[in-house]
């Protein structure tokens, strides 16, 4: 049986984890997280040994290698140290993305785990889906012919926006990485896969439009639970929190980075004085709203990427034009127009309907963990669906992309 450690037991580590003690293939030995609630009630339900149980990265890696393998799932910024010294250790790594905040730094993780001869598995979930699957092996088999261009929609919620964008960790890019990084490299990464090849050239627009001050309503209070027009509000805190309530998959996410207590008391009082309870017009967020990414090929072809926030948390839409044929997907059914018979098909591939966090992003949560631990148990990293240099350079086509959007150009890669 493989044997894992986790270095940040948040709500990621904290589902990897489980994931492991389900599948009956790996266990958690060892972890470290600052939290004390978050460290304790980890260990309590894998039954890690005290002696393994550290609030400090440094202390597990400090010594001999207490696992096989090592789920790397701190905050974005906390990714290299942990990461080079786990390689230097010789473990295997499942590394949560974005890789890094910087190009500099994600090549140093790669760089580490390919010279110290371990497994760097980065966490893009959306290659492991029976959607995603199936998509491609239609794309590789030829069913639609060249595809000569990917038109690709990130949804990534109004709510879910205000929560993690806007209030919560990843709103600002000093802090944390722009939103295209933490949020995109998934569709970048994905659009790569499909096609088989990276982009020649990017450009980018995108920008912070709506959650700014001077969009806020007259009378808008600056927290949500003071406010006399929050009925009015489709991002209210009172009303998007208190809902999660009785609901098992949004009591593990959101509600849970906003508090350990699940009750109405609960809820009001973490929003009475904590981050998620401001406005989303009188927040600290820097990160953009909504940002486009047009994507040109070597062969001539080109790709879109839009995400945006003014949309429902559904799955991502895709539509993939061909020189044979069209596909349009909504991350559970596949539409397939044949232009020589001019027949659709509709393809059921069964991921599951709900695109969250909360369920496992489609069964590509389960799919990446269940792959990272027979790879590591067969010494087989060919299991993975994305080596460390493969996502090192997806992760570059975001960089180039944010450096066209700041400087209004088009980058080559």
């Amino acid at each position: 049986m493989v044997t894992l450690a986790v270095i940040g037991a948040g709500l990621r580590g904290l589902g990897y984890a489980r994931r492991a003690l389900a599948s009956g293939q790996a266990r958690v030995v060892a972890v470290a997280e600052p939290d004390p609630y978050r460290r304790e009630s980890l260990a309590v339900e894998h039954g890690v040994p005290a002696e393994n149980v550290f609030a400090d990265w440094r202390e597990l890696l400090a010594g001999a290698r207490l696992a096989d393998a090592v789920i790397v799932a701190t905050q974005d910024r906390m990714h290299l140290e942990p990461a080079v010294r786990a390689a230097e250790l010789g473990y295997h790594i499942l590394l949560e993305k974005p890789m890094a905040p910087t190009q500099e730094e994600a090549a140093a993780i790669a760089e580490a785990a390919q010279r110290h001869g371990v497994l760097l598995a980065v966490c893009h979930v959306m290659r492991y889906t029976p959607y995603t699957r199936t998509l491609k092996a239609l794309i590789d088999k030829g069913r639609i012919g060249q595809v000569m261009n990917i038109q690709h929609l990130e949804q990534v919620g109004w709510w879910h926006q205000a929560h993690s964008f806007v209030r919560g960790n990843w709103r600002s890019e000093a802090t944390s990485a722009p939103m295209l990084l933490a949020k995109a490299c998934h569709d970048l990464d994905w659009i790569v896969h499909l096609k088989g090849a990276l982009p020649e050239r990017v450009s980018s627009f995108g920008n912070l439009v709506h959650f700014r001050p001077e969009s806020r309503p007259a009378g808008a209070a600056d927290r949500c639970l003071d406010c006399p027009i929050e009925r009015t509000c489709p991002y209210s805190a009172r009303r998007v929190y208190l809902d999660c309530l009785g609901d098992p998959a949004k009591e593990f996410w959101p509600l849970s980075a906003v508090t350990t207590d699940h009750t109405e008391a609960g809820v009001l009082e973490a929003l009475r004085d904590g981050p998620y309870g401001r406005c989303v017009y009188a927040c600290d967020n820097d990160v953009v709203d909504t940002q486009v990414v047009t994507m040109e090929f070597p062969d001539g072809t080109s790709a879109t990427c839009t995400v945006t926030a003014f949309a429902a948390l559904e799955h991502r839409k895709t539509r993939v034009f061909g020189t044979h044929g069209s596909i349009e997907g909504d991350g559970i059914l596949l539409r397939v127009h044949d232009f020589l018979t001019d027949e659709i098909s509709v393809i059921d591939t069964r991921s599951g309907a709900d695109a969250s966090a909360a369920t496992g992003h489609g069964g590509g949560d389960e799919a990446l963990m269940d792959a990272f631990v027979e790879a590591v148990a067969r010494d087989d990293p060919t299991l993975v669906l994305s080596s460390g240099a493969e996502s090192l350079a997806t992760h570059r086509v975001v960089w180039a992309a944010e450096r066209a959007r700041h400087s209004g150009t088009v980058i080559p890669l």
